[in-house]
Protein backbone atom coordinates (compact mmCIF):
# COMPACT_ATOMS: atom_id res chain seq x y z
CA UNK A 1 0.00 0.00 0.00
CA UNK A 2 1.43 3.38 -0.97
CA UNK A 3 1.08 5.81 1.93
CA UNK A 4 1.50 9.01 -0.07
CA UNK A 5 3.79 10.84 -2.41
CA UNK A 6 6.24 13.06 -0.57
CA UNK A 7 8.03 14.87 -3.39
CA UNK A 8 7.88 18.61 -2.76
CA UNK A 9 6.08 18.24 0.58
CA UNK A 10 7.23 20.14 3.67
CA UNK A 11 8.95 18.19 6.45
CA UNK A 12 5.72 18.33 8.49
CA UNK A 13 3.75 16.99 5.54
CA UNK A 14 6.32 14.23 4.90
CA UNK A 15 6.33 13.08 8.51
CA UNK A 16 2.54 13.36 8.77
CA UNK A 17 2.10 11.33 5.58
CA UNK A 18 4.50 8.70 6.90
CA UNK A 19 2.67 8.47 10.24
CA UNK A 20 -0.76 8.29 8.57
CA UNK A 21 0.55 5.61 6.22
CA UNK A 22 1.76 3.53 9.17
CA UNK A 23 -1.64 3.88 10.84
CA UNK A 24 -3.32 2.76 7.61
CA UNK A 25 -1.11 -0.32 7.34
CA UNK A 26 1.24 0.88 4.59
CA UNK A 27 4.62 -0.77 4.32
CA UNK A 28 6.31 2.11 2.48
CA UNK A 29 5.90 5.64 1.20
CA UNK A 30 7.25 7.16 -1.99
CA UNK A 31 9.44 10.26 -1.88
CA UNK A 32 12.43 11.87 -3.58
CA UNK A 33 15.09 9.71 -5.15
CA UNK A 34 16.67 7.75 -2.33
CA UNK A 35 15.25 4.22 -2.57
CA UNK A 36 14.52 3.11 -6.16
CA UNK A 37 11.07 1.60 -6.52
CA UNK A 38 10.72 -1.44 -8.75
CA UNK A 39 7.01 -0.73 -9.25
CA UNK A 40 7.02 2.88 -10.41
CA UNK A 41 9.85 4.57 -12.34
CA UNK A 42 10.97 7.76 -10.66
CA UNK A 43 9.23 6.90 -7.39
CA UNK A 44 11.06 5.53 -4.42
CA UNK A 45 10.19 3.41 -1.42
CA UNK A 46 11.23 3.83 2.20
CA UNK A 47 10.24 1.42 4.95
CA UNK A 48 7.99 3.04 7.55
CA UNK A 49 10.32 2.37 10.43
CA UNK A 50 12.09 4.93 12.52
CA UNK A 51 14.76 4.85 9.84
CA UNK A 52 12.17 5.57 7.16
CA UNK A 53 10.63 8.37 9.22
CA UNK A 54 14.05 9.94 9.74
CA UNK A 55 14.81 9.66 6.03
CA UNK A 56 11.48 11.31 5.18
CA UNK A 57 12.02 14.07 7.74
CA UNK A 58 15.44 15.18 6.44
CA UNK A 59 14.79 14.49 2.76
CA UNK A 60 15.67 17.48 0.62
CA UNK A 61 16.94 19.58 3.55
CA UNK A 62 20.69 20.20 3.83
CA UNK A 63 20.73 22.63 6.76
CA UNK A 64 22.74 21.10 9.59
CA UNK A 65 20.89 22.78 12.46
CA UNK A 66 17.43 22.10 11.05
CA UNK A 67 18.16 18.42 10.47
CA UNK A 68 19.91 17.99 13.82
CA UNK A 69 17.00 19.61 15.66
CA UNK A 70 14.36 17.52 13.87
CA UNK A 71 16.26 14.25 14.23
CA UNK A 72 16.78 14.90 17.95
CA UNK A 73 13.06 15.58 18.41
CA UNK A 74 12.01 12.55 16.37
CA UNK A 75 14.20 10.14 18.32
CA UNK A 76 13.38 11.73 21.68
CA UNK A 77 9.70 10.99 21.11
CA UNK A 78 10.18 7.62 19.41
CA UNK A 79 12.64 5.84 21.68
CA UNK A 80 11.73 4.78 25.22
CA UNK A 81 13.86 5.24 28.33
CA UNK A 82 16.00 8.20 27.22
CA UNK A 83 16.94 11.19 29.32
CA UNK A 84 19.01 13.02 26.68
CA UNK A 85 19.68 12.81 22.96
CA UNK A 86 21.39 15.25 20.69
CA UNK A 87 24.40 16.53 18.90
CA UNK A 88 27.77 17.91 19.87
CA UNK A 89 29.39 19.70 16.94
CA UNK A 90 33.13 20.03 16.43
CA UNK A 91 34.31 23.64 16.19
CA UNK A 92 37.88 22.81 15.19
CA UNK A 93 39.06 22.63 18.80
CA UNK A 94 36.40 20.92 20.91
CA UNK A 95 32.83 19.61 20.86
CA UNK A 96 30.13 22.23 21.43
CA UNK A 97 26.55 21.32 22.31
CA UNK A 98 24.16 21.52 19.36
CA UNK A 99 20.47 20.71 18.97
CA UNK A 100 19.22 18.27 21.59
CA UNK A 101 16.30 17.08 23.70
CA UNK A 102 16.50 16.68 27.47
CA UNK A 103 17.90 18.64 30.40
CA UNK A 104 20.47 21.39 29.86
CA UNK A 105 23.80 19.86 28.88
CA UNK A 106 27.51 20.40 29.20
CA UNK A 107 28.35 23.13 26.70
CA UNK A 108 31.90 22.14 25.72
CA UNK A 109 33.68 18.78 25.76
CA UNK A 110 37.36 18.34 25.00
CA UNK A 111 38.37 15.79 22.37
CA UNK A 112 39.35 12.60 24.19
CA UNK A 113 37.39 13.47 27.34
CA UNK A 114 34.32 11.49 28.42
CA UNK A 115 32.29 9.25 26.17
CA UNK A 116 31.64 11.97 23.56
CA UNK A 117 35.24 13.11 23.43
CA UNK A 118 36.43 9.50 23.15
CA UNK A 119 34.07 8.82 20.23
CA UNK A 120 35.31 11.99 18.53
CA UNK A 121 38.96 11.07 19.08
CA UNK A 122 38.75 7.40 18.06
CA UNK A 123 36.10 7.91 15.35
CA UNK A 124 34.42 4.78 16.75
CA UNK A 125 30.96 4.37 18.25
CA UNK A 126 31.10 4.14 22.02
CA UNK A 127 28.52 1.78 23.55
CA UNK A 128 28.62 2.21 27.32
CA UNK A 129 26.27 -0.11 29.17
CA UNK A 130 27.18 1.36 32.59
CA UNK A 131 28.59 4.90 32.64
CA UNK A 132 29.88 4.34 36.18
CA UNK A 133 32.35 1.83 34.73
CA UNK A 134 33.62 4.27 32.06
CA UNK A 135 36.77 6.01 33.31
CA UNK A 136 36.40 9.75 32.87
CA UNK A 137 32.64 9.76 32.21
CA UNK A 138 31.24 13.31 32.26
CA UNK A 139 27.98 13.39 34.21
CA UNK A 140 26.05 16.24 32.62
CA UNK A 141 22.93 14.58 34.05
CA UNK A 142 23.47 12.48 37.17
CA UNK A 143 20.49 10.32 36.14
CA UNK A 144 22.37 8.93 33.10
CA UNK A 145 23.32 5.28 33.56
CA UNK A 146 24.10 4.16 30.00
CA UNK A 147 25.12 5.95 26.84
CA UNK A 148 25.81 5.48 23.17
CA UNK A 149 27.79 7.99 21.11
CA UNK A 150 28.27 7.82 17.33
CA UNK A 151 31.01 9.92 15.70
CA UNK A 152 29.86 11.98 12.72
CA UNK A 153 32.63 11.84 10.15
CA UNK A 154 32.43 13.72 6.85
CA UNK A 155 33.20 12.09 3.50
CA UNK A 156 36.66 13.73 3.55
CA UNK A 157 37.42 12.08 6.91
CA UNK A 158 37.09 15.24 9.00
CA UNK A 159 34.99 15.33 12.15
CA UNK A 160 31.58 17.02 12.09
CA UNK A 161 30.69 16.08 15.67
CA UNK A 162 28.98 13.28 17.58
CA UNK A 163 25.44 12.00 18.15
CA UNK A 164 24.93 11.29 21.86
CA UNK A 165 22.08 9.35 23.50
CA UNK A 166 21.78 8.82 27.26
CA UNK A 167 19.45 6.64 29.32
CA UNK A 168 18.65 6.55 33.04
CA UNK A 169 18.68 2.74 32.74
CA UNK A 170 21.82 0.60 32.95
CA UNK A 171 22.24 -1.70 29.92
CA UNK A 172 19.67 0.29 27.91
CA UNK A 173 21.75 0.05 24.71
CA UNK A 174 23.01 -3.04 22.91
CA UNK A 175 24.57 -3.99 19.57
CA UNK A 176 21.22 -3.60 17.79
CA UNK A 177 21.04 -0.04 19.12
CA UNK A 178 24.59 0.56 17.90
CA UNK A 179 23.66 -0.58 14.38
CA UNK A 180 20.43 1.42 14.44
CA UNK A 181 22.08 4.62 15.69
CA UNK A 182 24.86 4.29 13.12
CA UNK A 183 22.25 3.85 10.35
CA UNK A 184 20.31 6.90 11.56
CA UNK A 185 23.52 8.93 11.67
CA UNK A 186 24.28 7.85 8.10
CA UNK A 187 20.86 9.25 7.08
CA UNK A 188 21.72 12.51 8.84
CA UNK A 189 25.19 12.73 7.26
CA UNK A 190 23.83 11.97 3.78
CA UNK A 191 21.30 14.78 4.18
CA UNK A 192 23.70 17.46 5.42
CA UNK A 193 26.47 16.59 2.98
CA UNK A 194 24.10 16.39 0.02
Amino acid sequence: MLGGRLLGASCYDRLDIARRAVAAGADYVAFGSVFPSPTKPGAVRAPLTLFGQARALVHGERNLVANAANLSALLWHALPRLNWCGFYLYDGTELVVGPFQGKPACIRIAIGRGVCGTAAQTRETQLVRDVNAFAGHIACDAASQSEIVVPLVKADGSLLGVWDVDSPVTDRFDEDDRAGMEALCAVFMDAVQG
